[in-house]
């Protein structure tokens, strides 16, 4: 057996309203939940970006907890990749840099295909690249 997809991404950041606010305008991804100050969930495609706020995922859930989610979390800056075509991810990067927003890497991978890489708020590595890097379609 082989899983056929990738349904949910995690990412965690260290101010909710920040990150709500950077995901919901500047990449214009739609909110679909919002526990304050603990989460806050983007559709994002055919898939749903998780993001958390670490200390409050990082304890079990109560007992009668109606969702007994498993503590998890992470410290630290993460990485999600978003897929774009090359045109697209030439718009991102005018789209980015007018938002203020640095691009920090824009280059050609060696087997083809071109990546873009910059920063959320909480400093987490977010990149568009092309699908190809990875050889797919």
């Amino acid at each position: 057996m082989q899983p056929p997809a990738i349904l949910e991404a995690a990412l965690y950041v260290s101010d909710l309203a920040e990150a709500e606010r950077f995901y919901g305008e500047a990449l214009g991804l739609e909110r679909i939940a919002r526990v304050e100050g603990r989460h806050v969930f983007f559709r994002c495609g055919q898939t749903v970006l998780l993001l958390f706020n670490p200390a409050a995922t990082a304890g079990p859930p109560a007992a009668d907890a109606r969702l007994p989610v498993p503590p998890h979390g992470a410290r630290g800056q993460g990485h999600l990749c978003f897929a774009a075509t090359a045109e697209e991810i030439a718009r991102w990067k005018a789209h980015l840099e007018a938002a203020g927003i640095a691009i920090e890497a824009d280059f050609e991978w060696p087997g083809g295909g071109r990546s873009i890489y910059f920063r959320d708020p909480s400093g987490n590595s977010l990149e568009f690249a092309e699908p190809r890097i990875w050889g797919l379609t």
